[in-house]
């Protein structure tokens, strides 16, 4: 298992980092397009659809419209009606649960996540045509809070963050993920070669304190993000969201935690 772990980690990377280092946006849209659709598939499978290769299809096609239409240029509506749904629906839903996998809760709820899943992806658009650079140091910001959690819960934690969805999270490993976010953000500050970068830009204009309150609220998003997707998993008795990434699940797997972030980090880009 860990081989197989290693070595699709080893293929996305060398994805990852080819198609940022082109520089090639149709190349770029393409490879977007095909992971949209692959994530969106397993969203239809969580929420119980029983035709989720067709809606993933029609979800497709509407982020390929919006890549090519020109949309991501224009405003920022989508990303504000994304951190309104996390806020007012999605996060709450770890307090209140999630409706029956059948009914109409269900179906408008499995909508509402795939706008959620459309702006994710949008925003990872939008931050790519600022620089490969950028988007990455956004993305960094939820691999290094996962990374910290991981670690301090595996040393420290003993409160357990929320047992009925992830009994495996700790406040412990949330504070730990926090820290390691605030050490990153800093050293960037710091240092003159990560001067296009997400936090610098954040420092430049609102300073120190504003900062830290940024990378607290996306922090928190991302765990937010991580626990809605468990909780689906939970609900579905699925352990990983599909087998497309042998070694690590699906792809919801990967990105549920940037799913919150990234569009939330171009609402605060577009105030910079």
């Amino acid at each position: 298992m860990l081989k197989t772990r290693i070595i699709t980690a080893l293929i996305l990377l060398v994805v990852l980092v080819s198609v940022l280092s082109l520089g090639n946006y149709l190349l770029f849209a393409l490879v977007a397009a095909v992971f949209f659709m692959a994530a969106a598939w397993e969203s239809f499978r969580l929420f119980g659809s029983v035709r989720p290769l067709l809606g993933a299809a029609v979800w497709t096609a509407a982020f390929a419209f919006l890549l090519f239409s020109g949309s991501q240029q224009g405003g920022t509506l989508l990303f504000g009606v994304c951190a309104a749904i996390w806020i007012l629906r999605l996060a709450p839903s770890l307090a209140t649960g999630l409706p029956a996998r059948e009914g109409l809760p269900n179906r408008l709820l499995n909508a509402i996540y795939g706008v959620a899943l459309l702006g994710c992806f949008m925003a990872i658009v939008v931050l790519f045509r600022h620089s490969a650079v950028y988007l990455l140091s956004v993305m960094a910001i939820v691999w290094v809070a996962d990374i910290g959690a991981y670690f301090a819960g595996k040393a420290f934690g003993r409160h357990k963050l929320a047992p009925s969805i992830s009994p495996g999270k700790s406040w412990e490993g949330a504070i730990g993920g926090l820290v390691a976010v605030l050490v990153l953000s800093g050293a960037s500050v710091l240092h003159p070669a990560f001067s296009d970068t997400f936090s610098v830009a954040l420092q430049r204009k609102w300073g120190w304190a504003g900062l830290v309150g940024v990378m607290i609220l996306l922090t928190a998003f991302s765990i937010v993000g991580d626990l809605f997707e468990s909780q689906l998993k939970r609900r579905a008795g699925m352990k990983d969201s599909s087998n497309l990434l042998p070694g690590h699940g699906g792809v919801l797997d990967r990105i549920d935690a940037l799913i919150p972030v990234l569009p939330i980090a171009v609402l605060f880009d577009s105030w910079l």
